[in-house]
Parts: C-alpha cells; sequence; structure tokens
C-alpha cells in the first residue's frame, strides 16, 4: 500500500492511473474511501480516463494519525492536500471532488492557491459560519462522551438520529478511525470553518455543488450560501437515494467539462 509522509502521519495512497486528466478525491470526517464507498459517496467508481487519486485523509482509514487536536483542522488537512498535488501531478492544474470535511479541504486548499484547481465537485456540504458554532459544540461534545464512556457509546448515541431522505437504505456504519484518534479528530472538526466568504468569492473554477435535504449536519444554507458567492457555481439537491446514483454521473461530466 503505498503512503506518503506528512507531518505527523503517514498517508494512504492510491493512484488508478488510466492516462488523462488529474483527479483527487477526499472523503468525510470519520469515514474513509472504504467507508465513503459503502455509503455510495465514492464519485470516482464512475471515471474512466483519468488519473484518480484517492487518499484517507491523516487519522482516517488507513493513515496514521496523532493524537492532537491541531492536525485535523481543515486548514491543516489542506496543507496536506496540497503537499500531496506537489507530489503526484506537480505543476498541473487537478480536478477535486469530495464530500464534507473532503469539500471543506478542498475550499481551503484552492482559496490558498486558486490556479491549483481546474474544477471542483463540492459534495454535501459541511456546516459553515452562522451554522457552525452549534455543530463545534457537538464535536466537543461527542469527544467529551467517547473519552468517558468509549467510542461504543458515541455509536449507540446517533443510532437514533433520522438519516436524510436521501440516505434512506444505506448501511449502518461505523467511524473508520483509530479509538484513541476520535476525540482530537472530533475536537479538529470543532476548530475548523470554512474560509471566509471574501476567499471563497476569489475561487474562479467551474464547481458543482451536489447537495441533500433535511440533514443539519449538512445544511442547505452552506450549499446555497456557496453558489452565491463562487463565481462559476451551479447547485444540484437530491431528495432521495435516485438522485445520489446520478453523482457518478455528474462528476464524470465535471472532469469532461475541462477540456
Amino acid at each position: 500500500m503505498p503512503t506518503f509522509e506528512v507531518a505527523g502521519a503517514e498517508l494512504a495512497v492510491a493512484l488508478s492511473d488510466e492516462g488523462g486528466h488529474p483527479v483527487v478525491q477526499l472523503h468525510g470526517l470519520t469515514s474513509s474511501r472504504a467507508r465513503d464507498r459503502v455509503l455510495n459517496l465514492d464519485l470516482g467508481r464512475g471515471l474512466s480516463g483519468t488519473r484518480l487519486l484517492r487518499y484517507d485523509a491523516r487519522g482516517h482509514g488507513r493513515s496514521t494519525g496523532r493524537k492532537l487536536a491541531e492536525d485535523y483542522a481543515w486548514p491543516t488537512l489542506a496543507d496536506d492536500l496540497l503537499r500531496l498535488l506537489d507530489h503526484w501531478f506537480p505543476g498541473e492544474q487537478v480536478h477535486g471532488v469530495g464530500p464534507s470535511m473532503g469539500a471543506a479541504t478542498l475550499l481551503h486548499a484552492a482559496a490558498r492557491e486558486p490556479d491549483r484547481f481546474v474544477g471542483l465537485t463540492l459534495m454535501v456540504p459541511p456546516t459553515a459560519w452562522e451554522t457552525r458554532a452549534a455543530q463545534a459544540q457537538n464535536y466537543r461534545d461527542d469527544a467529551d462522551l467517547v473519552e468517558s464512556e468509549g467510542v461504543d457509546a458515541l455509536i449507540a448515541a446517533h443510532r437514533g438520529g433520522t438519516p436524510p431522505p436521501a440516505t434512506a437504505g444505506a448501511p449502518e456504519t461505523v467511524p473508520d478511525v483509530a479509538d484513541a484518534l476520535l476525540p482530537s479528530l472530533l475536537r479538529g472538526a470543532a476548530m475548523s470553518d470554512l474560509p471566509a466568504p471574501e476567499a471563497i468569492a476569489r475561487i474562479d473554477v467551474p464547481t458543482s455543488i451536489l447537495a441533500w435535504i433535511d440533514d443539519p449536519g449538512h445544511p442547505l444554507s452552506t450549499a446555497q450560501t456557496l453558489a452565491s458567492l463562487l463565481p462559476r457555481a451551479t447547485l444540484s439537491v437530491a431528495s432521495d437515494p435516485v438522485d445520489v446514483d446520478t453523482w457518478p454521473q455528474a462528476l464524470k461530466h465535471d472532469v469532461a467539462r475541462r477540456g
């Protein structure tokens, strides 16, 4: 399994090289390449004729990490992403795709180095700005629960929630994170937010925003605000799993559009 060293972690990576455009695929908080596939969020499965780089973020999946909350803040994850791109796709413009934390990481990286990206496909953007404080407190509470009662208690606490309609029928999964690292990951998310609106507005690349309804952790308000701020954005909203099944085709269209 190829790995890539960053400060404090080794990232597990995989490159599907079929020639063509470079694409980098990210995942969400407490997830991984493997878990996103189970959750039907692996849009790269619909691609062919590209150089597709997938990786597990630090502390997730098969990547290693430290018990430092700052390591999992979104700007740090953006540092990791940009270093990966320097190594795998030096001097090239890349299409980026990812859900939630992955979308946030892409936005931080694109705000910092907008010329690095030729396009973005942002799935279920997370809470941001005015909705972030409440979600950050939820993450801190979850971290405290894991430390006091264990990961099983966290899983049980979230089991009774109502999932978004677009995820109906999805299998139950658990965090793909080492138990000892989970509180640090959650606290890193709690200290994070999207870039300032004026920085978002400077990301002038074609961007598809793929959102869904009735998910407080990924509210439509974030997707709608991003769509209004990004100069070249389109917004699509899924109401059921059939809509989500169209997302791999949306990514395929986005990648082809760069020509």
